[in-house]
């Protein structure tokens, strides 16, 4: 854990603040462009943590930052939007994630950067990061929200036009746009705008998407479609928790209440637990106190990445592992739930 305290809160339209930080421990590492941070709060005997993306690029030496949209029955976001204060502390833990940009000095591909509304975010601090640490690389970025008045970092995008007009194009789309063709994002305004955009090899192009699922879902279809290899779509899904609730809230269905006997192996030591099928093994070793690595607890980040070295488990969600991994037993252990008796789990 490092402490975080703050230095700066910056409010955006439409419900959106930016936060800085100043590393108060002096040790947090360097974080790659497209990675988050993740807030750790503690009520009572409760923790709660919390995972933003950075919005600030760290080739740039910025101030330590990231951008929040409130969200209604959040508990978190609500209370960073309302309660935190400049100068208030906050435990946070190393960056993290695998929605990464490395910069190649000396080349010549084309970025897509597909963003819906504070999915910008991450993408941001990727644009920042290949205009400033490359020398030919041309950044596209696609941007959709509901106006030109609801754009978070309009301003600032501007002025990184015109500061690099011939790498940087910047394409809005404002869903109060008179023109309806050019409102919404679709499969034959996507195709257009890649064809007019791309000035590289298909094979050179690279896309980021990060927004609703039902949109990164769009860009990926069109662009597999259109030809692009799949390796090189990527998408952001961990960064939307709109769907955020409050644990106490949810609803499951019981299908299956059989305890499991579980071995953990987490730090050269071994940790015997019994699981329901119904209960995460992430939720019952931190029950027992176990400190497992986690961030998002919904099966969209890569903190609690582990191996099963003997039985099976199933997963709810899964954004993160390929099939291919799946098959050679990696898995997600704050979605998955053991269906073996003695299964066997390796915590990388």
């Amino acid at each position: 854990m490092y402490d975080f305290k703050v230095s700066e809160i910056i409010r955006h339209p439409n419900e959106i603040i930016s936060i800085r930080f100043i590393d108060l421990s002096g040790e947090f590492p360097i974080y790659k462009a497209g990675q988050f941070l993740t807030l750790v709060f503690e009520f009572g005997e409760r923790e709660v943590r919390r995972s933003y993306s950075f919005s600030s690029a760290s080739a740039l030496n910025e101030p330590l930052e990231i951008t929040i949209k409130r969200v209604e029955n959040g508990e978190i976001s609500r209370l960073l939007h309302h309660q935190i204060q400049v100068g208030d502390r906050i435990k946070v833990m190393e960056p993290q994630g695998l929605f990464v940009y490395e910069p190649q000095v000396d080349s010549t591909r084309t970025i897509f950067l597909f963003a819906a509304g504070v999915g910008i975010t991450p993408l941001y601090s990727i644009l920042k990061t290949a205009l400033t640490q490359e020398n030919q690389t041309k950044v596209v970025l696609i941007y959709s929200n509901s106006s030109k008045e609801s754009t978070v970092f309009y301003d600032q995008l501007m002025a990184w036009q015109a500061q690099y007009p011939d790498r940087l194009e910047i394409e809005y789309i404002w869903s109060n746009s008179k023109n309806l063709a050019k409102a919404r994002l679709n499969r034959e305004y996507l195709i257009a705008l890649v064809n007019a955009h791309l000035n590289t090899s298909p094979d050179e192009a690279i896309f980021y998407t990060c927004g609703p699922l039902f949109y990164m879902d769009l860009v990926r279809f069109t662009l597999l479609g259109m030809g692009f290899p799949d390796a090189n779509v990527r998408r952001e899904t961990f960064y939307f928790p709109e769907e955020e609730e409050d644990d106490d809230e949810r609803e499951e269905e019981v299908v299956d209440t059989t305890p499991y006997r579980v071995t953990i192996k987490f730090n050269g030591q071994d940790y015997d637990l019994v699981v329901p099928a119904n209960e995460t093994i992430l939720n019952v070793g931190l029950a027992h106190k176990i400190k497992l690595p986690y961030s998002c607890k919904s099966g969209m980040c890569s903190t609690c990445i582990s191996q099963v070295e003997h039985g099976a488990v199933k997963m709810d969600y899964n954004e993160v592992l390929t099939d291919r991994e799946v098959e050679r037993g990696r898995c997600l252990i704050c979605v998955s739930h053991p269906t073996v008796d003695g299964t066997v789990i390796e915590v990388l």
